[in-house]
C-alpha cells in the first residue's frame, strides 16, 4: 500500500477509519445544530407571530408565504423557521448569506429560479441571511424578481431593516419583528435537549443541580444558541460517576459546573440597539426614576459605549427636562463631565452616577425648551422686523438725532423698568412661561410681580 504523502487528500476508507477512531461527541454536529426545531410545533417563543391562528403560522402552514423579512436579535429563531420553511413547502429553497455573496450568485439563483418555474411550475425561496449587508446595486438586482414573484424573497437581520436597508426593498416585504427569547422559553430548550434521545443527551443520565439550567438559561440573554453551547461544554466536560445505589453512570451538572460553562453574557450592541437604550436612559431620567436610569446607563456601559456620550445627554436632559426648576441639575451634570475629564474611567463612573440621581430626582420643567422651540419658530417666519433705535448700538448713533430714550434698568427700584425689547409686531409675543415646579416657581411670582397676570405683559 502507497504510503500517504504530506497533503494529499485521504480516502474514503480513510475518512472512515479516522472518523471512526475519534470519540462520538467529536463526530456529531454541535448541541445547537442538532438540537434546531424541525416543526412549527417544536419552535419556542415567537407567540405574537405563530400562535395558533397567527398570519405567519397560518401563511407558513398554507405554503403562501409571501416576500418578507425576519427581524430579531441573535438566537430567536429567524433562520430556524427559515429551515422549518423549506422542509414544509413544496417550493424549492435556496439559501445565500450577503456577506459572501454577490450579485453574480443571484443571477445564478434567480436563472435556476426562471427554469424551474418554466419546467416545473415550482416557487422559488430565497433566503439572505444578514441582510442588512447588502449594498443597493446588490438589492437592486433581485427587485424585479421580487415584484413579478419569480422569488419569495425571506430576508434575515438583527438591524432594523428601516434604517439599514434600502426602502425599495423593504416596501416589498412583510416584516415581521422577532422578539427575544424568555429565561423559560431558553430553559425549556435545555430541558428538551436533555430529554432528546436522538439528538440530544436523552440516552444518558444527567442530572443537575436546582438552579443550573436556570442560571444558564438567564445568563444566555435570550440566546438559545449560547444556552445550548454551555450545556454541552459542561456535559462533555464532567465526568461520569457511579450512582451510589445503582452504581450506573451518571453526569451531574451543579451549579459552579454551569457559572464556569457559560461565557461572561455579551451585550450585542448594534446601531438600532444602541439608539433604544439611549432613549431609554434619557426618558427615565425625564420620568424621575433613578433606578432605571441606573440600569440602563449601567447596560450602556457594559456595551462598551463610550462615557463622553451619556455625559452628554444629561447635560442636555439637564437643561431640556429639568431647567430652571433646579438650576443646580445643570451643575450636577457639568460636574460629571469634568470628573470624567480628570478623573476618567472607571472612577467618574461614580460622580457620573451622582449626577444621574440627582438629575432623576430633580424637579422637572420643560419650559426652556418650549420657549426656545416657540423662539424659534417665529424666527423661521422670516418677518426680520428692525431692532427698536434705542436698542441699536450706540457706537455709530446720529449725533443729535431724536430717539426713544433707552431706559437703564440699573438706575430703576429692583433694576427693573418696564420698556419693550421686542420688535415691531412682537410687542404681544410671549415665549416664556414658567411653571410651579421648585426653583422656577419663585421665578414664576418674580414674573408675575413685574408683569401683571400670566401670559400677558404690559410693555411701556
Amino acid at each position: 500500500m502507497p504510503m500517504q504523502k504530506a497533503g494529499d487528500p485521504l480516502n474514503e476508507m480513510q475518512q472512515q477509519t479516522l472518523w471512526s477512531s475519534l470519540p462520538e461527541h467529536e463526530t456529531r454536529a454541535p448541541l445547537a445544530d442538532r438540537m434546531r426545531p424541525r416543526t412549527l410545533d417544536e419552535f419556542l417563543g415567537q407567540k405574537h407571530l405563530l400562535g395558533q391562528g397567527r398570519l405567519l403560522r397560518r401563511a407558513i402552514q398554507a405554503d403562501k408565504l409571501q416576500s418578507s423579512i425576519f427581524w430579531g436579535p441573535p438566537g430567536c429563531g429567524k433562520t430556524t423557521l427559515a429551515s422549518i420553511i423549506a422542509g414544509m413547502t413544496g417550493s424549492a429553497f435556496e439559501k445565500l448569506n450577503a456577506v459572501t455573496s454577490g450579485v453574480a450568485d443571484v443571477r445564478k439563483v434567480l436563472k435556476e429560479a426562471e427554469e424551474r418555474r418554466m419546467r416545473q411550475g415550482k416557487a422559488t425561496y430565497l433566503l439572505l441571511d444578514e441582510c442588512h449587508r447588502w449594498s443597493k446595486s446588490q438589492s437592486d438586482s433581485i427587485l424585479p424578481a421580487i415584484e413579478s414573484g419569480l422569488i419569495r424573497f425571506i430576508g434575515s437581520t438583527t438591524e432594523n431593516p428601516m434604517a439599514s436597508m434600502t426602502p425599495a426593498i423593504v416596501s416589498r416585504c412583510r416584516v415581521f419583528q422577532f422578539e427575544p427569547l424568555t429565561a423559560e422559553d431558553v430553559e425549556e430548550a435545555l430541558e428538551n435537549a436533555l430529554r432528546d434521545r436522538e439528538r440530544g443527551y436523552g440516552l444518558s443520565d444527567v442530572r443537575c443541580e436546582d438552579g443550573a439550567l436556570r442560571y444558564i438559561a438567564q445568563i444566555a440573554g435570550g440566546d438559545v444558541r449560547t444556552a445550548l453551547g454551555a450545556l454541552e461544554l459542561a456535559y462533555l466536560t464532567t465526568e461520569e460517576t457511579p450512582d451510589p445505589e445503582s452504581g450506573k453512570p451518571f453526569r451531574f451538572i451543579s451549579v459552579e459546573t454551569a457559572h464556569e460553562s457559560v461565557q461572561k453574557p455579551m451585550l450585542k450592541l448594534d446601531e438600532s440597539m444602541y439608539y433604544d437604550m439611549l432613549s431609554a436612559f434619557i426618558k427615565s431620567m425625564r420620568g424621575s426614576d433613578p433606578d432605571a436610569a441606573l440600569l440602563w446607563f449601567a447596560r450602556l456601559m457594559y456595551a462598551g459605549v463610550d462615557p463622553k456620550l451619556i455625559v452628554r445627554r444629561i447635560i442636555v436632559h439637564a437643561s431640556e427636562d429639568v431647567g430652571l426648576a433646579d438650576p443646580t441639575a445643570m451643575l450636577q451634570a457639568h460636574a460629571a463631565a469634568n470628573a470624567l475629564e480628570v478623573v476618567g474611567m472607571p472612577e467618574a463612573r461614580i460622580p457620573i452616577a451622582q449626577a444621574i440621581i440627582a438629575v432623576a430626582m430633580a424637579e422637572k420643567s420643560n419650559s426652556v425648551v418650549e420657549a426656545l422651540s416657540a423662539a424659534e419658530e417665529d424666527a423661521r417666519k422670516g418677518d426680520f422686523s428692525a431692532v427698536p433705535v434705542y436698542l441699536r448700538d450706540q457706537s455709530y448713533a446720529v449725533p443729535h438725532a431724536k430717539t426713544p430714550q433707552y431706559k437703564y434698568p440699573h438706575e430703576y427700584p429692583d433694576h427693573f423698568v418696564r420698556q419693550t425689547y421686542l420688535p415691531p409686531g412682537y410687542e404681544n409675543k410671549v415665549y416664556y412661561h414658567p411653571s410651579a415646579q421648585g426653583h422656577e416657581a419663585k421665578l414664576k411670582m418674580r414674573h408675575l410681580r413685574r408683569y401683571g397676570p400670566e401670559d400677558v405683559k404690559t410693555r411701556e
